[in-house]
């Protein structure tokens, strides 16, 4: 993935590869000027014209050195940091494609940690590791060429050492490789627990939970860091064995080399040029082994990446979508649908549902907790299929068209009035990007939100906070429904905004709902059974099933399970609770 995402910089790859090739080519020419250097310029007879220019080629080859390392530089980094922006660009694509039951079954928290704490390693490793990597291997094979030339014999006996280095290489890796995923995998979890638990630090301190839940991420930190020991322990040994075997390959190398020179085999500048020559082998290999480990971990990361970015959505468009019927006219049909969650299959959130809501017609839900409502949004929205039954809108089926074909003709209002950590235009306009400032003002002001958005430091351009932290409840109930009106959707989707409301603010708001709903076909969610009098249908849900059809009347009258919630939420001595 990471060399597949490089390659689409060819220009930038050629020229870090050709800085790398120059800097390690310099280096590895350095030995031949120093055998140079020892054989004239400390020989006798030489001429001094001869020893100026041995160390002004010496002093050329630094200077190409220098300027050949930081071209390398910047194009490594550049790329490094490319590829990172690039692949998180192209996770969180992938994931904005991914259905809700994706993220039931994997924790946001814990991919939100992938990529940060894993983008940061590969960055790392695809500006630095790789590159040091790289040129101590062109180093020490440059290096290796160089002392063949000098003593072909010595440097024999030096190859035959490489089996005996690279075996204990490939071993320790294999273990290395799948502790580093590991200790990745455990990184992540910390990542995980900081993100659930700043974010519900009201409940924490509510209930007086800071100790333990400083026990727990101290229990967490002390998982993390056993499993790195593990790997420090397994890379320190591999470290050391692969030092002691290049080394000692060298110094036995040397060895016969200073017997050759006391015999007057070799000269003595030859054998300072194997010395040099032996001593950037044997530092090179040091190095690849030390780095050998972090590109592990980098290939533990980007496995994990890869993991994100290889996952299909189970919610797609066919091959060939049917087009919704042009001009939309709104109309909601559920035929025998049975729908059971993925990490729920034990139970049916819906079974053999069969509903269908006219065009304009408002048709209010209602039931006890657990009772399937909320699902029947999901799958008009289709953030997921039933198992059985069809489900369409304009006559449709939702699996033969473009989910985004069909999430165009819904506007929803969340319970919650779920906000951005964005600009209070950004909010409004999420429901319509195109929309401009009159229409913006437009909708707010049908959303009774226009006063207080004026009042705004900076008005339209004015910083919300994280999920609008600087409006109240009420405030930000009424910008989600002024989003909903700028969208401008034949079907509303109502999950009740008024239920977690104080009177002032629940009068605003119903005020603008009640024109939200004008001349669009309506479904709503009913916490507060109050305000679905006006429905042109109540059905009544239980376990997954409609026990009850009808208006607030009738069904009052019939005293089923609509006459007992309402006795329940109308009556203060009632002992049942109610959603």
């Amino acid at each position: 993935m990471i060399w597949a995402q490089a390659l689409n910089y060819p220009r930038q790859v050629i020229f870090a590869f050709l800085a790398l090739l120059t800097t390690s080519a310099a280096t590895a020419f350095i030995p031949s000027r120093l055998k140079d250097i020892v054989d004239k310029g400390f020989g006798n007879g030489t001429q001094i014209s001869e020893i100026d220019s041995t160390f002004t080629l010496m002093l050329m080859v630094i200077v190409v050195l220098g300027l050949a390392t930081a071209v390398r530089f910047y194009f490594v980094s550049w790329l490094g940091e490319r590829v990172v922006a690039d692949i998180r660009t192209r996770v969180q694509a992938n994931l904005l494609r991914m259905p809700p039951a994706f993220f039931e079954e994997n924790s946001p928290a814990e991919i939100s940690s992938r990529m940060t704490s894993d983008t940061s390693l590969i960055e790392v490793v695809v500006g630095t590791t790789v590159s040091v990597a790289l040129r101590n291997l062109l180093i020490a094979i440059m290096s290796t060429a160089y002392m063949f030339y000098l003593a072909p014999a010595l440097t024999g006996k030096l190859l035959l050492a490489i089996p005996v280095v690279v075996l204990p290489i490939v071993y320790f890796g294999r273990r290395l490789r799948n502790v580093s995923r590991t200790s990745q995998d455990r990184v992540a979890d910390i990542g995980a627990m900081v993100t659930e638990v700043l974010g519900a630090m009201k409940v924490v301190q509510a209930f007086n939970q800071e100790k333990r839940e400083a026990e727990r991420f101290q229990s967490a930190v002390e998982e993390t860091f056993t499993t790195a020991k593990r790997r420090i322990r397994i890379r320190a040994m591999m470290t050391a064995l692969v030092m002691f075997l290049i080394f000692g390959a060298i110094v036995v190398a040397l060895w016969q080399g200073a017997i050759g020179v006391a015999t007057g085999q070799i000269s003595g500048g030859t054998i300072a040029g194997i010395v040099f020559a032996g001593g950037l082998i044997a530092s090179s290999l040091g190095a690849l082994s030390e780095v050998y480990g972090d590109l592990l971990r980098g290939a533990g990361a980007a496995s994990r990446l890869n993991e994100l970015l290889n996952e299909k959505p189970g919610i797609a468009p066919p091959a060939r979508p049917t087009a919704l019927p042009m001009p939309p006219r709104g109309q909601i049909a559920f035929d025998r649908v049975t729908f059971r969650y993925p990490t729920r299959l034990e139970t049916a959130a819906l079974h053999d549902f069969s509903l269908k809501i006219e065009p304009g017609e408002t048709v209010a839900i209602v039931g006890p907790s657990g009772a399937g409502k909320s699902t029947i949004f999901q799958l008009a929205e289709r953030f997921y299929d039933p198992q059985s039954g069809t489900v369409r809108i304009d006559g449709v089926p939702l699996t033969s068209t473009d989910p985004a074909d069909v999430r165009r003709r819904i506007a929803f209002v969340p319970q919650d009035g779920v906000l951005f950590a964005a600009t209070a235009r950004d909010n409004l306009r999420y429901g319509n990007w195109d929309a401009g400032d009159e229409a913006v003002w437009e909708a707010a002001r049908a959303a009774n939100a226009e006063s207080f958005l004026r009042e705004l430091p900076d008005g339209l351009d004015t910083f919300l906070g994280e999920n609008g932290a600087r409006l109240s409840g009420g405030q930000r109930q009424r910008v989600a429904i002024a989003r909903a009106l700028l969208r401008d959707a034949p079907i509303l989707l109502l999950d009740e905004a008024t239920s977690a409301l104080d009177a002032e603010s629940e009068r605003l708001v119903q005020d603008a709902l009640d024109r939200l709903m004008e001349t669009r076909t309506t479904l709503v969610i009913a916490h507060r059974l109050s305000t679905v009098r006006k429905a042109d249908r109540i059905v009544v849900l239980d376990a997954g099933r409609i026990v009850e059809v009808g208006t607030h009347d009738e069904l009052s009258k019939a005293g089923g399970l609509y006459a007992h919630l309402a006795a329940l939420q109308f009556d203060e001595k009632a002992m049942r609770p109610v959603e």
